[in-house]
Protein backbone atom coordinates (compact mmCIF):
# COMPACT_ATOMS: atom_id res chain seq x y z
CA UNK A 1 0.00 0.00 0.00
CA UNK A 2 1.50 3.40 -0.65
CA UNK A 3 1.92 5.53 2.57
CA UNK A 4 -0.73 7.85 3.38
CA UNK A 5 -1.45 9.87 6.48
CA UNK A 6 -4.26 9.66 8.33
CA UNK A 7 -6.92 11.86 7.17
CA UNK A 8 -4.90 12.56 4.07
CA UNK A 9 -7.40 12.88 1.15
CA UNK A 10 -6.67 10.31 -1.54
CA UNK A 11 -5.09 11.25 -5.05
CA UNK A 12 -7.69 11.57 -8.05
CA UNK A 13 -5.20 8.70 -9.68
CA UNK A 14 -5.95 6.35 -6.35
CA UNK A 15 -9.48 6.99 -6.13
CA UNK A 16 -10.06 6.10 -9.55
CA UNK A 17 -7.66 2.74 -9.21
CA UNK A 18 -9.38 1.86 -5.64
CA UNK A 19 -12.97 2.47 -7.41
CA UNK A 20 -11.25 -0.08 -10.35
CA UNK A 21 -9.80 -2.37 -7.37
CA UNK A 22 -13.45 -2.43 -5.79
CA UNK A 23 -15.25 -3.19 -9.24
CA UNK A 24 -12.82 -6.29 -9.79
CA UNK A 25 -12.94 -7.90 -6.23
CA UNK A 26 -16.50 -7.79 -6.34
CA UNK A 27 -16.24 -10.19 -8.99
CA UNK A 28 -13.54 -12.38 -7.34
CA UNK A 29 -10.99 -11.78 -9.86
CA UNK A 30 -7.27 -11.68 -9.29
CA UNK A 31 -5.11 -9.02 -11.06
CA UNK A 32 -4.13 -11.37 -13.41
CA UNK A 33 -7.42 -11.84 -14.64
CA UNK A 34 -8.44 -8.33 -14.74
CA UNK A 35 -5.20 -7.96 -16.54
CA UNK A 36 -5.87 -10.16 -19.50
CA UNK A 37 -9.85 -9.22 -20.02
CA UNK A 38 -8.41 -5.65 -20.08
CA UNK A 39 -5.77 -6.92 -22.84
CA UNK A 40 -2.45 -4.93 -20.40
CA UNK A 41 -0.08 -6.61 -17.92
CA UNK A 42 -0.63 -7.22 -14.20
CA UNK A 43 1.85 -4.70 -13.21
CA UNK A 44 0.15 -2.12 -15.22
CA UNK A 45 -3.14 -2.96 -13.08
CA UNK A 46 -1.33 -2.75 -9.68
CA UNK A 47 -0.08 0.45 -10.18
CA UNK A 48 -3.52 1.80 -11.81
CA UNK A 49 -5.25 0.18 -8.04
CA UNK A 50 -2.64 1.44 -5.93
CA UNK A 51 -2.59 4.92 -7.44
CA UNK A 52 1.02 5.27 -8.52
CA UNK A 53 -0.17 6.15 -12.43
CA UNK A 54 -3.05 7.53 -13.59
CA UNK A 55 -4.97 5.15 -16.14
CA UNK A 56 -4.54 6.02 -20.20
CA UNK A 57 -7.85 7.13 -21.45
CA UNK A 58 -7.61 3.86 -23.17
CA UNK A 59 -7.72 1.35 -20.18
CA UNK A 60 -10.59 3.61 -18.75
CA UNK A 61 -12.45 2.73 -21.91
CA UNK A 62 -11.81 -0.78 -21.38
CA UNK A 63 -12.86 -0.99 -17.71
CA UNK A 64 -16.53 0.39 -19.08
CA UNK A 65 -16.31 -2.82 -21.43
CA UNK A 66 -15.62 -5.21 -18.91
CA UNK A 67 -17.40 -4.16 -16.21
CA UNK A 68 -20.38 -2.93 -18.68
CA UNK A 69 -21.00 0.18 -17.22
CA UNK A 70 -20.78 2.54 -20.60
CA UNK A 71 -19.05 5.49 -19.54
CA UNK A 72 -18.30 5.60 -16.60
CA UNK A 73 -15.04 4.94 -15.98
CA UNK A 74 -13.71 6.89 -18.52
CA UNK A 75 -15.62 10.07 -17.22
CA UNK A 76 -14.24 8.89 -13.80
CA UNK A 77 -10.78 8.99 -15.31
CA UNK A 78 -10.97 12.20 -17.30
CA UNK A 79 -12.35 13.94 -13.87
CA UNK A 80 -9.03 12.32 -12.07
CA UNK A 81 -6.74 13.72 -15.40
CA UNK A 82 -8.55 17.27 -14.80
CA UNK A 83 -8.26 17.59 -11.19
CA UNK A 84 -4.52 18.36 -11.54
CA UNK A 85 -5.42 21.40 -13.85
CA UNK A 86 -6.31 24.69 -11.96
CA UNK A 87 -9.84 25.17 -11.97
CA UNK A 88 -10.10 28.22 -14.38
CA UNK A 89 -8.40 25.62 -16.90
CA UNK A 90 -10.88 22.91 -16.48
CA UNK A 91 -14.00 24.44 -18.57
CA UNK A 92 -11.01 25.13 -21.18
CA UNK A 93 -10.08 21.70 -21.30
CA UNK A 94 -14.02 20.53 -21.55
CA UNK A 95 -13.88 22.58 -24.72
CA UNK A 96 -10.92 21.28 -25.97
CA UNK A 97 -11.91 17.78 -26.02
CA UNK A 98 -15.47 18.88 -27.41
CA UNK A 99 -14.39 21.48 -30.09
CA UNK A 100 -14.39 20.52 -33.19
CA UNK A 101 -11.01 23.13 -34.32
CA UNK A 102 -9.08 25.41 -31.84
CA UNK A 103 -7.23 28.18 -33.22
CA UNK A 104 -4.58 29.08 -31.09
CA UNK A 105 -1.90 32.40 -31.25
CA UNK A 106 0.46 31.68 -29.16
CA UNK A 107 3.30 35.08 -28.88
CA UNK A 108 5.22 34.08 -26.25
CA UNK A 109 5.11 30.40 -25.73
CA UNK A 110 4.60 27.23 -27.84
CA UNK A 111 1.32 26.11 -27.19
CA UNK A 112 0.87 24.02 -24.31
CA UNK A 113 -0.51 20.92 -26.27
CA UNK A 114 2.06 20.95 -28.52
CA UNK A 115 4.98 21.24 -25.79
CA UNK A 116 7.90 18.64 -24.93
CA UNK A 117 8.06 17.43 -21.20
CA UNK A 118 11.01 19.31 -20.93
CA UNK A 119 10.05 22.12 -22.54
CA UNK A 120 6.81 22.55 -20.57
CA UNK A 121 8.77 21.83 -17.28
CA UNK A 122 11.15 24.82 -17.86
CA UNK A 123 8.34 27.40 -18.94
CA UNK A 124 6.57 26.07 -15.50
CA UNK A 125 10.23 26.78 -13.61
CA UNK A 126 10.05 30.37 -14.60
CA UNK A 127 6.47 31.72 -14.15
CA UNK A 128 6.04 29.06 -10.87
CA UNK A 129 10.15 29.12 -9.34
CA UNK A 130 8.89 28.38 -5.55
CA UNK A 131 6.89 25.43 -6.63
CA UNK A 132 8.35 21.99 -5.25
CA UNK A 133 10.09 19.55 -8.12
CA UNK A 134 7.24 17.34 -7.63
CA UNK A 135 4.85 19.82 -8.19
CA UNK A 136 6.38 21.03 -11.17
CA UNK A 137 6.47 17.16 -11.98
CA UNK A 138 2.54 16.86 -11.88
CA UNK A 139 2.14 19.62 -13.90
CA UNK A 140 4.25 18.52 -16.53
CA UNK A 141 2.64 14.86 -16.51
CA UNK A 142 -0.83 16.86 -16.45
CA UNK A 143 -0.16 19.16 -19.63
CA UNK A 144 1.71 15.95 -21.62
CA UNK A 145 -2.02 14.18 -20.91
CA UNK A 146 -3.62 16.78 -23.10
CA UNK A 147 -2.20 15.13 -25.97
CA UNK A 148 -4.99 12.21 -26.09
CA UNK A 149 -7.38 14.61 -27.77
CA UNK A 150 -5.55 13.62 -30.76
CA UNK A 151 -6.29 9.82 -29.61
CA UNK A 152 -9.96 10.46 -30.14
CA UNK A 153 -12.24 8.75 -32.78
CA UNK A 154 -12.87 12.60 -33.78
CA UNK A 155 -9.98 14.68 -33.04
CA UNK A 156 -9.93 18.33 -33.46
CA UNK A 157 -8.24 20.46 -36.03
CA UNK A 158 -5.42 22.58 -34.29
CA UNK A 159 -4.57 25.79 -36.05
CA UNK A 160 -1.35 27.54 -34.08
CA UNK A 161 0.69 30.18 -34.78
CA UNK A 162 3.48 31.12 -32.88
CA UNK A 163 5.80 34.29 -32.75
CA UNK A 164 8.99 33.83 -34.37
CA UNK A 165 10.76 35.50 -31.37
CA UNK A 166 9.04 32.62 -29.09
CA UNK A 167 11.53 30.08 -31.81
CA UNK A 168 14.56 32.27 -30.52
CA UNK A 169 13.81 32.56 -27.11
CA UNK A 170 15.87 29.24 -25.97
CA UNK A 171 13.68 28.77 -23.39
CA UNK A 172 15.16 25.80 -21.07
CA UNK A 173 18.50 26.27 -22.81
CA UNK A 174 19.56 25.28 -26.58
CA UNK A 175 19.40 21.46 -26.27
CA UNK A 176 16.06 21.54 -24.64
CA UNK A 177 15.24 24.35 -27.64
CA UNK A 178 16.02 22.84 -30.35
CA UNK A 179 14.35 19.12 -29.10
CA UNK A 180 11.11 21.26 -28.78
CA UNK A 181 11.20 22.63 -32.73
CA UNK A 182 12.33 19.32 -33.61
CA UNK A 183 8.81 18.28 -32.14
CA UNK A 184 7.17 20.72 -33.43
CA UNK A 185 8.45 20.36 -37.16
CA UNK A 186 7.05 16.79 -37.10
CA UNK A 187 4.08 17.99 -35.45
CA UNK A 188 3.61 20.27 -38.48
CA UNK A 189 3.31 17.10 -40.62
CA UNK A 190 0.05 15.68 -38.69
CA UNK A 191 -3.23 15.83 -40.50
CA UNK A 192 -4.87 18.04 -37.94
CA UNK A 193 -2.15 20.06 -36.81
CA UNK A 194 -1.32 23.32 -38.75
CA UNK A 195 1.70 25.50 -37.73
CA UNK A 196 2.26 29.28 -38.66
CA UNK A 197 4.75 31.42 -37.37
CA UNK A 198 4.49 34.83 -37.12
CA UNK A 199 7.57 36.78 -38.64
CA UNK A 200 9.69 38.89 -36.41
CA UNK A 201 9.65 41.94 -39.46
CA UNK A 202 6.02 42.25 -38.54
CA UNK A 203 3.20 43.70 -36.53
CA UNK A 204 0.97 41.70 -35.15
CA UNK A 205 -2.67 42.36 -34.67
CA UNK A 206 -2.94 41.46 -31.12
CA UNK A 207 0.36 40.87 -28.33
CA UNK A 208 -1.49 38.39 -26.04
CA UNK A 209 -2.51 34.97 -26.44
CA UNK A 210 -6.07 33.63 -27.18
CA UNK A 211 -7.72 30.54 -28.40
CA UNK A 212 -10.56 30.27 -30.59
CA UNK A 213 -12.58 27.07 -30.24
CA UNK A 214 -15.58 26.20 -32.59
CA UNK A 215 -18.20 23.21 -31.48
CA UNK A 216 -19.80 20.71 -32.57
CA UNK A 217 -22.77 22.58 -32.98
CA UNK A 218 -21.07 25.72 -34.74
CA UNK A 219 -20.68 27.57 -31.84
CA UNK A 220 -17.68 29.49 -31.12
CA UNK A 221 -16.29 30.62 -27.95
CA UNK A 222 -12.79 32.59 -26.78
CA UNK A 223 -10.68 31.45 -24.16
CA UNK A 224 -8.24 34.38 -22.86
CA UNK A 225 -6.05 34.61 -20.05
CA UNK A 226 -5.13 37.62 -17.72
CA UNK A 227 -2.59 37.56 -15.55
CA UNK A 228 -4.55 35.41 -12.83
CA UNK A 229 -6.41 33.32 -14.83
CA UNK A 230 -8.27 32.45 -18.05
CA UNK A 231 -11.63 33.30 -18.53
CA UNK A 232 -13.96 31.19 -21.78
CA UNK A 233 -16.17 34.47 -23.58
CA UNK A 234 -19.54 33.62 -25.51
CA UNK A 235 -20.34 36.65 -26.61
CA UNK A 236 -21.11 37.02 -30.19
CA UNK A 237 -19.59 40.52 -30.16
CA UNK A 238 -16.17 39.52 -27.99
CA UNK A 239 -15.81 36.37 -30.28
CA UNK A 240 -16.45 37.51 -33.57
CA UNK A 241 -13.60 40.39 -32.39
CA UNK A 242 -11.99 37.69 -32.05
CA UNK A 243 -12.01 36.05 -34.95
CA UNK A 244 -11.49 39.00 -37.25
CA UNK A 245 -8.10 39.35 -35.22
CA UNK A 246 -6.92 35.47 -35.78
CA UNK A 247 -7.67 36.08 -39.48
CA UNK A 248 -5.32 39.01 -39.64
CA UNK A 249 -2.85 37.33 -38.24
CA UNK A 250 -3.02 34.31 -40.53
CA UNK A 251 -2.73 36.22 -43.28
CA UNK A 252 0.15 38.21 -42.08
CA UNK A 253 1.95 35.05 -41.02
CA UNK A 254 4.53 32.93 -43.19
CA UNK A 255 2.90 30.40 -45.25
CA UNK A 256 2.99 26.82 -43.93
CA UNK A 257 5.76 25.92 -45.93
CA UNK A 258 8.00 28.46 -44.70
CA UNK A 259 6.60 28.37 -41.73
CA UNK A 260 8.38 25.22 -41.02
CA UNK A 261 11.43 25.86 -43.29
CA UNK A 262 11.89 28.67 -40.13
CA UNK A 263 11.56 26.02 -37.32
CA UNK A 264 13.96 23.55 -38.80
CA UNK A 265 16.23 26.81 -39.56
CA UNK A 266 16.42 28.35 -36.12
CA UNK A 267 16.39 24.32 -35.26
CA UNK A 268 19.98 24.17 -37.31
CA UNK A 269 21.06 27.17 -35.33
CA UNK A 270 20.82 25.59 -32.01
CA UNK A 271 22.84 23.08 -33.08
CA UNK A 272 25.54 25.38 -34.38
CA UNK A 273 26.93 27.36 -31.34
CA UNK A 274 28.94 29.69 -33.11
CA UNK A 275 27.10 31.24 -36.28
CA UNK A 276 23.53 31.22 -37.23
CA UNK A 277 22.94 30.01 -40.80
CA UNK A 278 21.22 32.20 -43.75
CA UNK A 279 17.82 31.65 -44.19
CA UNK A 280 16.84 29.35 -46.86
CA UNK A 281 16.77 31.17 -50.37
CA UNK A 282 13.38 30.46 -51.21
CA UNK A 283 12.32 32.98 -48.31
CA UNK A 284 13.22 36.22 -50.08
CA UNK A 285 9.73 37.28 -49.75
CA UNK A 286 10.85 36.98 -45.47
CA UNK A 287 13.99 38.41 -45.64
CA UNK A 288 15.78 40.94 -43.73
CA UNK A 289 17.44 44.26 -44.18
CA UNK A 290 20.94 43.68 -42.66
CA UNK A 291 20.26 45.74 -39.57
CA UNK A 292 16.98 43.68 -39.01
CA UNK A 293 19.17 40.46 -38.92
CA UNK A 294 21.42 41.57 -36.26
CA UNK A 295 18.49 42.33 -34.23
CA UNK A 296 17.42 38.70 -35.09
CA UNK A 297 20.37 37.44 -34.35
CA UNK A 298 20.60 38.78 -30.97
CA UNK A 299 17.64 37.31 -30.31
CA UNK A 300 18.98 33.65 -31.20
CA UNK A 301 20.40 31.61 -28.83
CA UNK A 302 22.76 32.88 -26.78
CA UNK A 303 25.30 29.74 -27.16
CA UNK A 304 26.77 31.44 -29.98
CA UNK A 305 28.47 33.81 -27.98
CA UNK A 306 30.52 31.61 -26.58
CA UNK A 307 33.69 31.64 -28.34
CA UNK A 308 36.65 28.47 -27.83
CA UNK A 309 40.26 29.49 -27.78
CA UNK A 310 42.42 27.11 -29.35
CA UNK A 311 43.73 24.36 -27.97
CA UNK A 312 47.40 25.56 -27.15
CA UNK A 313 48.09 22.43 -25.12
CA UNK A 314 48.26 23.83 -21.76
Amino acid sequence: MLDRSPGEPLSPARQFGEEVKAAREARGWTQEQLAEALHCGQPYVSKVERGEQLASAAFAIQCDRVFGTPGTYARMRQRAADAGSPTWLIPYLQLERQSVSVCDYSPGVIAGILQTPRYAEAVFRATRPDDSADHIRQRVDDRMRRREVFESPEPPNFWVIVHEATLWSATGGPHVMREQLRHLAALAEHPRITVQVFPLSGTPARKTPFILLRQRDGTEVLFAESYVKGHVYDSPVVVTEARTTYERLRANALSLTDSLSLIQHVMEAYDNETRTRPRPSHMDKVQLQRGKRRNLRRMGPRVHLIRRRPDTGQ
